[in-house]
């Protein structure tokens, strides 16, 4: 029997502080430049300053990228641009610095970790830091099996508990979190129109490498009778990862409870991280405070997802390569916002005049002598 309680996270997740995000709005009061004039800048300061617990707000110094890997047995039905099981050919260069979150991140001085969950390629084909928590090799066909089993559902949740732990302890105070993954937008599509409660071809895009029609109802077939195995689990959070979800749809939902837990802001990418915000919402509904929509992918399961969770994306430039690419060129928007929110002066205070110092003083005047009849 499993120990995890999936309602410990109610408990354990607080809202960002209330308190400091007033005295961040008040502090934006007194700047030089007026509220408002920096558009949603001002709004994104001060739900940084919340996050941290400080005003003013600490720059965005050490961010990282976070990317879980794994591959799908749906991708088999031909439900995607690229082979089933490649996925691990997109992490190989991912680590080799060939692919656009690899070109961004170093032009922006960040490091990129990549945590393999369930690619399907020979543990040893990648260095132990990527591979050691990796639960399987491949996740099951979802139309017809289940992803995972229970334990191995569990034992991907906990990874992905541990990695946000492992973030948030080497101080680390963003994450931009993304995927890579074969059939991951299939599997995403499942579990946003499973949560959202709407038919599988309102949440059925063209994917990371657009498919062309022919795929694209394949696809749509494909999330359909899936769908018809996940809603008899839609209460159990963790048996709905197990049965249509993945290893590595299930250590995101961890890690993003978690970082909630930690305190630890993140910046979500395209529609795979968007569902598995989606369960982490159904888990603890404060968890998605701490979280930024990075950008606009144009997937319309993304679209429904982060309409539930009433995450307004900060970048809208279409991009759907996933890994994670579309929320770090948010990552500079973020950093901004910070640098403005703690740097721009306060407006000087204007000196009191002559006449309200002399009038202040009077005041107690007129009093004693308002007084003086009456005594004796």
């Amino acid at each position: 029997m499993s120990s995890l309680n999936l309602d410990d996270f109610t408990d354990l997740i607080e809202r960002p502080d209330g308190g400091v995000r007033r005295d961040a709005e008040a502090r934006r009061e007194r700047q030089v430049v007026p509220p408002g004039s920096l558009g949603r800048l001002d709004d994104l300061g001060e739900w940084l300053a919340a996050a941290q617990g400080s005003v003013p707000v600490r720059p965005v110094a050490q961010p990282r990228v976070v990317l879980f890997a794994g591959d799908h047995g749906i991708a088999a039905l031909d439900v995607s641009a690229r082979p089933a099981g490649s996925a691990a050919e997109l992490v190989r260069e991912v680590l080799e610095g060939g692919r656009p979150v690899s070109v961004l991140a170093r032009r922006l001085g960040i490091a990129v970790r990549v945590v393999d969950m369930s690619l399907d390629c020979e543990p040893d084909a990648f260095p132990e830091d990527v591979v050691r928590h990796r639960v399987r090799r491949g996740s099951g066909r979802i139309d017809v099996e289940d992803a995972l089993t229970a334990q191995e559902a569990e034992a991907a949740f906990l990874a992905g508990v541990a990695v946000a732990d492992e973030e948030a302890d080497s101080g680390t105070d963003l994450v931009v979190l993304g995927d890579v993954s074969v059939g991951g937008t299939t599997v995403a599509g499942v579990l946003v129109a499973a949560l959202c409660g709407t038919d599988a071809s309102v949440v059925t895009g063209r994917g990371g490498e657009a498919i062309d029609d022919l795929a694209w109802m394949r696809k749509c077939a494909a999330i359909r009778d899936a769908l018809r195995r996940a809603r008899p689990v839609l209460g159990d959070q963790l048996q709905l990862l197990a049965a249509v979800g993945g290893a590595d749809f299930a250590a995101m939902t961890g890690f993003l409870l978690q970082c909630a837990v930690r305190k630890l802001p993140v910046v979500l990418d395209g529609v795979v991280a968007a569902s598995c915000a989606l369960v982490a919402q159904r888990i603890a509904f404060r968890a998605p405070d701490w979280w930024l929509a990075g950008q606009r992918s144009g997937e319309p399961g993304q679209a429904k997802a982060l309409d539930r969770m009433a995450l307004e994306p900060l970048l809208d430039q279409g991009v759907t390569v996933g890994e994670g690419a579309g929320a770090l060129l948010a990552l500079p928007l973020v950093q901004a916002a910070a640098a403005l929110a703690a740097e721009l002066p306060e407006k000087p205070q204007e000196p009191e005049t002559e006449a309200e110092t002399g009038a202040e003083t009077a005041e107690p005047a007129e009093a004693e002598s308002a007084e003086a009849p009456g005594t004796k």
